[in-house]
């Protein structure tokens, strides 16, 4: 894999440069948990499988999409090719990406010049005449939507930690007649959340957490597709 060699985003530097369409599919071969942001939870239920794992050293927890069921695998890719017809927001950000300053509360836009992605040929253009392009006005405005979704379900997995909601879970799943386990992952206890006071339950409600929680919990349906999916290519 070719390494990342990523520069400050600038009008004159970068001129010419264009980006096509399209996902780092490099990169993706190899990612079977993808980081997911509440506000796609929705979206990411009629396709993938969601749950969450916990950062041991800082006993965080992150929201995200599974697209494989062990390390290294992504059962979405074939060849070169995304089969997924919606990929999380996390996927789609590159190849570009936000910075935040270091003394200041502001964000710089950074590029991956090695992405394949990445030209002067063919794409959508960055710049024109000095200025930057619509297409690139857009992709900045996704940018930094991102980083404020994903504060808000930071907020809102915290939020399901501290009223001890989230429960490590094993799942089984069924490959071909063989069971296999899958472990280190969280998941939305579900007989909690029917038992949570009506204070609790209102206070999840208020917060617009509801909808989010019952995404997940259908996502893990998706579970049985990827066991589906990793038969046929087995």
């Amino acid at each position: 894999m070719a390494e990342q060699q990523v520069q400050p985003l600038h009008n004159e530097k970068h001129a010419n440069t264009k980006i096509k369409n399209g996902i780092n599919i490099e990169f993706m071969k190899t990612q079977h948990l993808v980081p997911v942001v509440a506000h796609e939870f929705a979206r990411i239920a009629n396709e993938f499988p969601m749950s969450f794992v916990k950062n041991n050293e800082t006993g965080t927890f992150q929201a995200v999409a599974m697209f494989g069921l062990e390390p290294g695998e992504n059962l979405f890719i074939d060849g070169d090719k995304w089969t997924a017809s919606f990929a999380p927001m996390a996927t789609t950000r590159y190849p570009l990406g936000l910075v935040k300053h270091p003394e200041q509360d502001q964000f710089g836009i950074v590029i991956d010049e090695a992405s394949s992605l990445v030209g002067e040929e063919e794409g959508n253009a960055l710049f024109e005449n000095g200025e930057e392009t619509d297409y690139l006005k857009r992709r900045k405005e996704a940018l930094v939507s991102f980083i404020e979704f994903s504060q808000v379900t930071d907020a809102f997995t915290k939020f399901l930690a501290d009223k001890e909601l989230l429960v490590a879970q094993t799942l089984t799943v069924d490959i071909k007649g063989e069971k296999k386990d899958i472990n280190g992952i969280y998941l939305i206890d579900e007989k909690k959340l029917n038992e949570l006071s009506d204070a609790d339950f209102l206070e999840l409600r208020k917060r617009g957490y509801l909808a989010p929680i019952y995404s997940f919990l259908t996502s893990t349906h998706q579970v049985a597709r990827l066991a589906r999916l990793k038969a046929q290519q087995a």
